[in-house]
């Protein structure tokens, strides 16, 4: 079993992305060819924005934005801990602090009632608190009513990090297209992936617009070789967007498949495990199917039955940022972010995609629930 299934989704589109790749060996504009607007395009149709940037990573989708702003030394920017933890790296790249903000026990994204302290924690240290990068933790979208009105009330622009929630939607509104901008990534094993790294920049505002295109592309001004501020190689691949164009034609009725699958799951689970909480008016795009076991003892017993029977499970995350040892000198202790800690303890995900069948489920559910006994 697998913990995502590309092969079976690769068979679906082949015919007509090895048609598309054909198009590209015979154009041989393998950078910032025609795939790359139309993609964009399409991509800023989908969100509901009107502006998209592609580019190399999901990483350099959140760095962009902070770049392009000119965050930098002395600045502070709040996000939660309970992350991967490109969310806080682009921070310190840009070379601001993170100010870490601990989630809900109920979502596992950001919570909004613990911004003000974080503000008043930014200023206590000397810093200027500027933006807030809230994680649409496991495709599940944040909630962006709160956030947008405390961000407002602290000054802070807001970067949605849509890495994982590309489908996902908070009011009819889609991932990507909340706060001034929306990043997201294609890493392959995302909702929508690519076949090796890409990601996507989305906003409203066209100034900012004009500002990623330039960072993008080394600082590029009125060309590449007129540099009006530092950016970086941001660009995407002609035949990643060629990918990327070709799943998209099926992506809708994979996330319905994801959605029967996380029902399924739930169904089954709900009696053994926590299962995760989709509140009312939220759509989650599924990008993981995580539970929390009891305890770190019971997780390990479920883990290694699962592993027993050939099935794979992963945690994330393991460790939260701000136990990280690459963040040891922000000062942060155990017991500073209980709610994040708690998940690292508990936390685990079960193989999450479109083409899980449902006998294997009620597999996956068996073993775990034999040791819950």
């Amino acid at each position: 079993m697998q913990f995502i299934d590309l092969l079976t989704q690769k068979d679906r589109i082949r015919k007509s992305l090895l048609h598309r790749l054909e198009a590209i060996i015979d154009h041989g504009q393998y950078i910032m060819g025609p795939e790359i607007s139309e993609l964009e395009s399409r991509l800023a149709e989908y969100v509901g924005v009107k502006h998209c940037v592609s580019c190399s990573s999901g990483t350099d989708a959140l760095l962009m934005p902070l770049l392009a702003k000119g965050i930098g030394r002395g600045d502070a920017v709040l996000t939660t801990p309970f992350t991967f933890i490109a969310t806080a790296e682009v921070i310190t790249l840009a070379g601001a602090v993170p100010v870490f903000v601990d989630v809900s026990p109920e979502t596992f994204n950001i919570d909004p009632s613990l911004v003000e302290r974080a503000v008043e924690e930014a200023h206590e240290h000397g810093l200027r608190p500027k933006a807030i990068i809230p994680v649409d933790i496991f495709g599940l979208p944040a909630d962006y009513s709160r956030l947008e009105a405390v961000a407002d009330t602290f000054g802070l622009w807001m970067l949605e990090d849509a890495a994982q929630s590309f489908g996902g939607s908070f009011r009819g509104k889609r991932a990507g297209g909340f706060g001034l901008c929306g990043a997201t990534s294609f890493f392959p094993a995302k909702p929508l992936g690519c076949y090796g790294d890409g990601g996507a920049v989305f906003t409203d505002d066209g100034e900012l617009d004009g500002l990623l295109r330039s960072v993008r592309v080394h600082g590029s001004g009125k060309d590449k070789y007129s540099n009006d501020r530092i950016g970086i190689n941001g660009r995407l691949d002609t035949m990643q967007a060629a990918v990327l164009l070709e799943k998209l034609t099926i992506f809708d009725d994979e996330l319905e498949e994801r959605q029967r699958v996380a029902r399924s799951y739930s169904e089954k689970l709900k009696d053994v495990l926590r299962v995760p909480s989709v509140p009312e008016g939220y759509c989650s795009a599924w990008a993981q199917y995580s539970v929390l076991a009891d305890s770190s003892g019971e997780r390990q017993i479920m883990m290694q039955a699962l592993q027993a029977e050939g099935i794979p499970s992963v945690i994330y995350y393991k460790i939260p940022l701000h136990l990280q040892k690459a963040y040891a000198s922000l000062g942060y202790r155990e017991g500073d972010f209980p709610v994040s800690e708690e998940l690292s303890r508990k936390i685990f995900s079960l193989p999450m995609h479109p083409y899980l069948r449902e006998e294997e489920i009620e597999r996956i559910a068996t073993v775990i629930g034999t040791q819950k006994k």
